[in-house]
Order: C-alpha cells, then sequence, then structure tokens
C-alpha cells in the first residue's frame, strides 16, 4: 500500500513539475520573440516618468496650424508634426514657421500611399521626395517616419529603418479626425493615456484649439511633461515587443 502511494505521489510531483517546465520554456519563448520582433512601429515607450508626446499628421489642411501652435505656445509645449510633401509643396512658410517655434518635423510619406500596397523603390521614392523637401526648408534631415494610415509590415518597416528612419505609431487616437464632438475627444484622449503614450492628432480636426487646449491642460495638472517624439524614443539598447512598445533592454 505504502509503495503504490509512494509512486502516486511521484507521478503527481512529476506531472507538476512537468507542468513547470511547460510554462517556463513557453514563457522564455514569448521573451524571446518579444526580444527579436522589432521590425513593427513604435506605438509608445516604456518608461516611469510621466513623459508622453503629442503628434499631429498634416495632409491637407493648413487652415488649423496656427491654432494648434499658439495653444502649444500658451503652454510651452513642444510637439512633432508629421507632414505630406505634397502638402508641403503649397506650405513651406508654415514647415519653417513650425520649425522656427521649436517643433518637431517628421516625414508622413509624399502622397500618403498605403506602404502595405507599394514597392521599396516607390517606398524610397515617397520618403526621399518629402525628405529633402523639408530639408530644403529647415535644413534638416528628417529620421521619424509615421506610414500612412498606421499601415505598414515587417518587410516595410525593416526597410525604412535601413535608409535611417523611426516609424513611429501611436497607442491613443484621439479621433478628431471623425469631427465628434471636443468633450469626447478630451475624455478619449485623457482616459487612454500613460507615461510612455504617443498621441494622434491630425491638423485638420475641427475646433482643435478648443480640445487641445483642455488635453494639454489636463496633462499639466496631472503632472506630464509633453516632449518632442526625439525626447522620448530610445536611440539604443532597446527593443520593440509584440506590443508595439519600446523598451530598454
Amino acid at each position: 500500500m505504502f509503495a503504490r502511494t509512494r509512486a502516486f505521489l511521484s507521478s503527481i510531483i512529476l506531472f507538476l513539475l512537468g507542468l513547470v517546465l511547460v510554462f517556463s520554456l513557453v514563457y522564455c519563448i514569448r521573451i524571446f520573440l518579444n526580444e527579436q520582433n522589432e521590425d513593427i512601429p513604435i506605438y509608445r515607450v516604456e518608461t516611469d516618468k510621466k513623459e508622453i508626446a503629442l503628434t499631429f499628421d498634416i495632409s491637407y489642411n493648413e487652415g488649423n496650424v496656427d491654432k494648434i501652435l499658439d495653444v502649444l505656445d500658451k503652454y510651452d509645449v513642444k510637439a512633432t508634426f508629421f507632414v505630406v510633401g505634397n502638402w508641403v509643396d503649397n506650405n513651406q512658410d508654415i514647415v519653417k514657421k513650425i520649425h522656427d517655434r521649436g517643433h518637431e518635423i517628421g516625414n508622413h510619406s509624399y502622397s500618403h500611399p498605403y506602404f502595405n500596397e507599394i514597392s521599396e523603390s516607390e517606398m524610397k521614392t515617397e520618403l526621399d521626395k518629402t525628405s529633402k523637401k523639408i530639408k530644403d526648408i529647415i535644413g534638416e534631415e528628417t529620421t521619424l517616419f509615421r506610414p500612412p494610415y498606421g499601415e505598414i509590415n515587417e518587410n516595410g518597416v525593416k526597410y525604412c529603418e535601413s535608409l535611417g528612419y523611426k516609424v513611429i505609431n501611436w497607442d491613443v487616437d484621439s479621433m478628431d479626425w471623425k469631427n465628434i464632438k471636443g468633450i469626447y475627444i478630451v475624455d478619449r484622449v485623457a482616459q487612454n493615456t500613460s507615461p510612455g503614450s504617443i498621441i494622434l492628432f491630425h491638423g485638420e480636426g475641427r475646433n482643435i484649439d478648443d480640445y487641445l487646449d483642455s488635453i494639454i491642460a489636463h496633462f499639466q495638472k496631472n503632472g506630464y511633461k509633453m516632449l518632442k517624439l526625439s525626447d522620448l524614443v530610445y536611440d539604443e539598447d532597446y527593443y520593440i515587443d509584440s506590443s508595439g512598445v519600446q523598451r530598454h533592454k
């Protein structure tokens, strides 16, 4: 009887040890895969500091840029503007104004195509044309790229990185492109933002100066610092996990 009980207990122990080994292996594989999964855009940055980035995609409406800049100046906040090249063609003075007021200019392609549907040579043309136009205006190369519609596959990310770009998406979409009421935009952004968040706005949002003012006031009241993307993202010793979070190694 004793031998049978001991054998039974031994089998249970071996089974439990087997489960532990299996779960440990799965956990290690997940960590390994996360650390290798760098060919996706950066959606958020891992940080213990209450630091976030406000970003603005500008593609066809220049009318709101002055309003945005005035609100940012009011709170002494710097932001990142991703501009489309064929918009830059007719708005060089606005691009210079954004830069001269201390903000950062990022590349948002030339004609706003789906990067999942074009070749590498077409990607290069889209990026190079816009980068050259921006450099001719502000004298600086662009190193940040936001894919149109936020859509790009791993091969596309890898190729853009080979051209010297960090590919940036977002983890908080203000939904201002839907022209919903400002109170809903404020609530959505406030509720979904956490340290390291990258927040997406558009230059075309209706009444953007009103809800942007409220959002920035909210964050400053709650101890958040709003940075340019280049001051938020890591330049070295990092990996991007499967959720798109840029983390220190």
